[in-house]
C-alpha cells in the first residue's frame, strides 16, 4: 500500500516531525552529508531527547507502584474469587484509597502513553514515506516525476519495469494512478537501482536528469552499504544484521526497563502474559524489519540503543529520588487543584478513607449482628436441653424427644472415637 500523507489527527503532527526530520538534513547537508539512515538517527535522538520529561513522569509513577504494588495485591488477594458488585465495590474504593494515599491516581501512568503514541504512530508514518513529508528529500523525486509525467505514453511504458507491482504495492499495476504525483513519488522511492537503470532505458529524451537525480537519491539512500527504502526479505544477507539487531536491543530495552517496574504477582494471568511479551516482541520486531523498509529498522534500533542510554540515566536520577518526598508533592499538585475548585485540602485519603470508613463500620455492625444471632441461637438449644432433660415427665413426648436426643448425642460421639 502507498503511503501518501497520513490524514486525521496523525497528519498534522506527522507534517511537523517531517519539518523536524527537514531541518536535520540541511543541517548534515552543511558537512557534505546527505544521507537518511544518519538522518534517522538523529531524528530519533532529538524525538527521545523531546520526550524525557514524559519519561520521567512515566518513570516516577512506576516507582510509585514498586512500592504501593504490595498493597494493592493484599487488596485483591482479600477479594480474590469475590464477583458479586459489592464486594467489587469495596475492592475499587480500597484500591482507590491507596492511589490517593501516595497523591496519584489509577490513569496516572496512562498520561504519557496516551501522548506519546500519537506521535510514535506519526513518526513511524514519516520514517516509512521520507520523500512524503521531508522537503529537502522530496525535491530530488520531483525533479524526475514532472518531466517524466510529461513523456507520451509514459503510464504504459512503466508497466513494464521489472517487479514495479512490488514497488508500488499492488496487485495489479494496471489499478495504480501514475497520473498522481504523490504516488509517483512513493512509488520511485522504492525504486531499487536495477528499477533505476530500467527506466533510464525506457526514457531516453530524459535519462540523464533520471540519472543525475538517482545517483543522488541512491547515496543518500545508503547507509552502512544498505539501501534504507529496501526490505531485508527472506533471503540471507547483510541486510538480516537489521532485524537481528533489531530484536536484541529491544529485548535489552526491555529487560532494563522491567526491572524498575514493581514485582508482579506471580498468579496474576497479566504478570504472565508481560513475561511472555518479553520474548514474543522482540521476535515481532524482528519479523515486521525483515518485511519493511530498511529505514524503519534502522529507527527501531536506534530508538532502543538511545532508550537503553535514557534508562540508565533515568534510572540513576530515580535511585536518587525520595518516596516520601515525591508523595508530598504529588498531594501538594491535587490539593492546588482542589483549590481551584472550592474544595478544602484533602489530608492523605479524605474521600477514599470516607468511603472506607463507611464500608468498615457496615462490616462491624454485619459481624455484631451475626455474632448476636449465633449466640441467641446456642442459647436456645442450651435452654431446650435443659428443659428436656429436667422438666420432662417419664413416657411424655419431652421425654422421648430427650432420650432421642441422647442417643444421637452418643453415636456421634462413638463416631468420633472411632
Amino acid at each position: 500500500m502507498i503511503l501518501t500523507k497520513a490524514g486525521s489527527i496523525l497528519g498534522p503532527i506527522a507534517t511537523v516531525l517531517g519539518y523536524i526530520m527537514d531541518i536535520l538534513f540541511r543541517f548534515t547537508d552543511i558537512f557534505g552529508i546527505f544521507n537518511v539512515g544518519l538522518c534517522i538517527i538523529l531524528f530519533t535522538i532529538v524525538m527521545k531527547t523531546l520526550m524525557i520529561p514524559l519519561t520521567i513522569k512515566q518513570q516516577k509513577t512506576t516507582k510509585l507502584m514498586s512500592v504501593m504494588n504490595p498493597e494493592i495485591q493484599a487488596i485483591q488477594k482479600k477479594y480474590k474469587g469475590k464477583t458479586d458488585n459489592e464486594s467489587l465495590q469495596r475492592q475499587n474504593v480500597e484500591v482507590q484509597a491507596v492511589y490517593e494515599k501516595y497523591g496519584t491516581s489509577m490513569t496516572g501512568g496512562c498520561l504519557p502513553l496516551l501522548i506519546q503514541m500519537p506521535i510514535l504512530f506519526a513518526l513511524y508514518r514519516v520514517i516509512y514515506n521520507i520523500p512524503a513529508y521531508v522537503p529537502s528529500v522530496r525535491v530530488y523525486f520531483d525533479n524526475v516525476v514532472i518531466p517524466l509525467m510529461g513523456q507520451a505514453g509514459y503510464a504504459e511504458k512503466m508497466q513494464g519495469i521489472t517487479n514495479i507491482a512490488t514497488a508500488a504495492a499492488v496487485k495489479s499495476i494496471e489499478t495504480f494512478d501514475f497520473a498522481n504525483a504523490d504516488k509517483m513519488v512513493d512509488l520511485l522511492y522504492k525504486f531499487t537501482t536495477a528499477q533505476w537503470q530500467e527506466l533510464e532505458g525506457l526514457f531516453p529524451a530524459i535519462s540523464s536528469v533520471i540519472a543525475e537525480n538517482a545517483s543522488v537519491i541512491e547515496r543518500m539512500n545508503t547507509f552502512c552499504g544498505l539501501n534504507m527504502a529496501e526490505a531485508p526479505g527472506w533471503a540471507p544477507s547483510l541486510a538480516w544484521s537489521i532485524p537481528i539487531l533489531a530484536a536484541l536491543t529491544q529485548w535489552l530495552s526491555t529487560k532494563l526497563m522491567q526491572g524498575q517496574q514493581p514485582k508482579p504477582d506471580p498468579d496474576n494471568p497479566t504478570a504472565q502474559s508481560m513475561q511472555m511479551m518479553m520474548v514474543t516482541m522482540p521476535l515481532f520486531s524482528a519479523f515486521i524489519c525483515i518485511t519493511m523498509p530498511a529505514g524503519l529498522g534502522i529507527y527501531w534500533i536506534a530508538t532502543s540503543v538511545v532508550q537503553i542510554i535514557q534508562q540508565l540515566l533515568v534510572n540513576s536520577y530515580m535511585d536518587k529520588i525520595d518516596i516520601d518526598e515525591m508523595v508530598k508533592k504529588n498531594l501538594e499538585k491535587v490539593n492546588k487543584k482542589r483549590a481551584k475548585q472550592g474544595l478544602p485540602p484533602a489530608k492523605i485519603t479524605q474521600n477514599a478513607t470516607a468511603s472506607l470508613k463507611s464500608i468498615k463500620e457496615e462490616e462491624e455492625r454485619e459481624k455484631a449482628a451475626e455474632e448476636i444471632r449465633r449466640e441467641k441461637t446456642a442459647k436456645q438449644i442450651e435452654e431446650s436441653k435443659r428443659f428436656y432433660n429436667e422438666t420432662a415427665k417419664p413416657g411424655s413426648l419431652a421425654a422421648k424427644a430427650a432420650m432421642v436426643q441422647k442417643y444421637n448425642e452418643a453415636h456421634e460421639k462413638r463416631g468420633k472415637n472411632k
